[in-house]
């Protein structure tokens, strides 16, 4: 019988194991290094009245201002003088759903073939009807706001006259030009949308929405506006643009004005209320106090704080420091 001697060798973590067949064993022990034996050096702050007070104190002071400029900013943007730019808002209606948002096929927006006759899974239950596939598919799209909106200015005559409405230039341009795309490059919407149908709350085809082919299909601007999904159930959306022609007289001159609505969205459904916002924009963006009100919120908060807590440091902590300490 042949003797067999086994050396055991602990080296950074590993253990060697030698035998009469050979070979080198090691066990799963992390190596013996700073890193993974987490010794890296730390520096871990600690919390005392001096450095959380005037912490509390300089987010205040510099929130509040930054607030009251940004709220002042957003009252004094002004209605009907320079580009005027017409929304139509919606309450109540859920874009940020999980389900909701997830129901949309990228590739298919994208222009591709395949996904056109062959819509994802997350489309349903609006990926196909009557054993055709829908284009665009998916729940947002087929929730999409159709109402037509036109302004008529009336005259102290009487005389109404159309408000020119621009409907190009309201998408982002990485939406018009990178994330949507008819299928094939195809000129002919209707041969490239040939075996697909419309989704089923809509009244027309994809290819039918507008009489201009660069403003029509998966790249129409009001369908690209509206698949941008907005985060809280009251929201806005931009629906046309009205330009200003001279520097003398106004976008939108002081009068009477007439709003004309084609009723075809419904909101009773969902318990909804629609609205149009004529507004011009900053350099903050359109009219929304909600940024500078929270600035001004968090800002008065850490302020409050800070001073309830200086009360508080001031009548306790001197007590706490001078207090006997028995042996």
């Amino acid at each position: 019988m042949m003797a067999s001697s086994y050396n055991a060798k602990e080296e950074d973590g590993h253990i060697t194991v030698s035998g009469p067949g050979g070979g080198t064993l090691k066990n799963k022990k992390p190596d013996n290094t700073a890193f993974k034996q987490q010794r890296l050096p730390a520096w871990q702050p600690i919390l005392t009245a001096g450095t959380v007070l005037p912490a509390f104190f300089v987010i205040g002071l510099i929130f509040i201002p930054i607030g009251i400029g940004l709220y002042v900013t957003s009252n004094n943007i002004k209605e009907f003088e320079s580009n005027v730019f017409m929304y139509y808002g919606l309450s109540n209606f859920y874009q940020n759903h999980r389900r909701y948002v997830k129901s949309r096929d990228d590739s298919q927006l994208n222009g591709d073939i395949d996904s056109l006759m062959n819509p994802s899974k997350e489309c349903e239950p609006y990926a196909r009807n009557e054993n055709k596939p829908i284009a665009p598919c998916g729940a947002i799209a087929n929730s999409m706001f159709n109402d037509t909106l036109e302004l008529f200015y009336i005259d102290p005559n009487g005389t109404k006259t159309q408000i020119p409405l621009m409907k190009t230039g309201i998408a982002w341009w990485t939406d018009k030009h990178v994330k949507f795309r008819n299928p094939g490059g195809n000129p002919n919407l209707t041969a490239a949308f040939q075996g697909t149908t419309k989704p089923i709350n809509w009244r027309k085809a994809v290819y039918e929405l507008d009489t201009d082919s660069q403003n029509n299909g998966f790249t129409n601007e009001d369908f690209i506006v509206w698949m941008r999904t907005a985060a809280l159930p009251t929201f806005r959306k931009l629906y046309r643009i009205i330009q200003k022609n001279n520097n003398v007289v106004p976008t939108l001159p002081r009068g009477n004005y007439s709003l004309e609505v084609v009723y075809n969205y419904p909101v009773r459904s969902f318990e909804g209320r629609k609205r149009l916002i004529l507004s011009t924009i900053s350099w903050m963006g359109g009219k929304n106090p909600f940024l500078g009100i929270a600035y001004i919120t968090v800002g008065s908060v850490c302020f409050f704080l800070g001073i309830v807590l200086f009360i508080i440091h001031h009548k306790y902590g001197n007590r706490s420091n001078s207090a006997d300490i028995p042996n």
